[in-house]
């Protein structure tokens, strides 16, 4: 378990209106709840959960071939940088190693994440303005 991730997660949820977090990862769970009677949960192996992760992953790779950019933090993925702008990339622009692609908001900081790779973008792959995970797919650069 990384406790430097499960620290962020918390001081994430202090610093925002959020009231859970559910992360899974592999056969590691980590369920962060605010408020309410305090509960002992006991860890357990995902069963039920891999089946569908690995659907949708196949289905990803199926659908998009290129390079994936991921997410470097836990945090709100912005397209744009304010409300009234247009989005940094969009599906067949071409990027350059470097250029600004997206925001993520952590902590009431705006992390501008750069592309990993020179290319075209052949799909974004999160919804702006919705909550992201760590290493969760953003882009596929071709």
């Amino acid at each position: 378990m990384d406790i430097q991730l499960l620290k962020e997660m918390i001081a994430l949820m202090e610093e925002s209106s959020l009231t859970e977090i559910d992360v899974s990862e592999g056969d590691q769970r980590i369920r962060l709840k605010r408020g309410g009677e305090p509960q002992i949960l006991q860890s357990a192996p995902v069963a039920s959960q891999p089946q569908m992760a690995t659907s949708a992953t196949t289905e990803e790779k199926a659908v998009h071939s290129g390079h994936v950019l991921k997410s470097p933090m836990v945090g709100t993925f912005y397209r744009c940088p304010s409300p009234s702008s247009p989005a940094f990339v969009e599906v067949g622009k071409t990027v350059k190693k470097g250029d600004v692609v997206c925001i993520i908001e952590a902590m009431k900081m705006m992390n501008q994440i750069e592309a990993d790779k020179s290319g075209v973008i052949e799909a974004v792959l999160a919804e702006d303005g919705q909550p992201i995970e760590f290493d969760q797919a953003l882009f596929t650069i071709v």
